[in-house]
């Protein structure tokens, strides 16, 4: 399944972004966002996804970091959508937990063709270091629409900011990595009594 790859540029006034990935990858992730959070929670996608995956991107972020956060959550869903083609013979349903420390946090993912997010995620600080957990929504929100993925998030408990962060991205990328699995039963099947997603 080698074919399942995708490279997709978005430029606007505000960034420009590139986005590479292989959804049958090992995990290898290359990263240049001017945002070091984001890009180690972009980290936690591929490897725990086994997503290859690179990320380049070239912001604004001498303003703040929100338009480069919200527009590679929109280009990577972008890039998933195309890697994942008419979904035929894939999972479609993913979901994971993941704990780090004293945060435990819960993702699920349908790859339904209908964009929902529905997040509860309590955070216990504004920000950790540079990066404000505001974003955090804007990337999902990006990358959800633009994925067209039912994504269910819940941090379950946490103490720490960084660690409710962690365990979010950590288990999107175990429901991502479910979801999009190829189930040898489905070969060119599409899983949808509607015949279509």
């Amino acid at each position: 399944m080698s074919d399942r790859c995708a490279s997709v540029k978005r430029d606007t006034l505000e960034t420009k972004i590139s986005v590479s990935l292989n959804l049958d990858g090992t995990g290898k992730g290359q990263f240049d966002t001017g945002v070091p959070f984001l890009e180690h929670m972009m980290d936690q996608i591929a490897r725990h996804g086994l997503i290859d995956l690179d990320i380049q991107c070239d912001g604004d972020t001498h303003i703040d970091d929100h338009h480069t956060v919200e527009d590679i959550g929109i280009t990577l869903g972008q890039a998933i959508a195309q890697a994942v083609g008419d979904k035929k013979g894939i999972r479609r349903y993913g979901h994971a937990y993941v704990p780090l420390d004293e945060a435990l946090s819960r993702v699920v993912i349908d790859f339904s063709g209908r964009p929902g997010l529905v997040m509860n995620v309590p955070f216990t600080q504004k920000r950790v270091g540079a990066f404000d957990t505001e974003l955090f929504s804007e990337f999902f929100h990006g990358f959800v629409n633009h994925a067209q993925v039912t994504l269910h998030i819940d941090c379950l408990r946490g103490a720490n900011a960084h660690h409710q962060i962690e365990t979010v991205y950590k288990a999107f990328g175990r429901a991502l990595r479910m979801a999009l699995e190829t189930d040898p039963r489905m070969a060119g099947m599409m899983p949808s009594t509607k015949g279509s997603l």
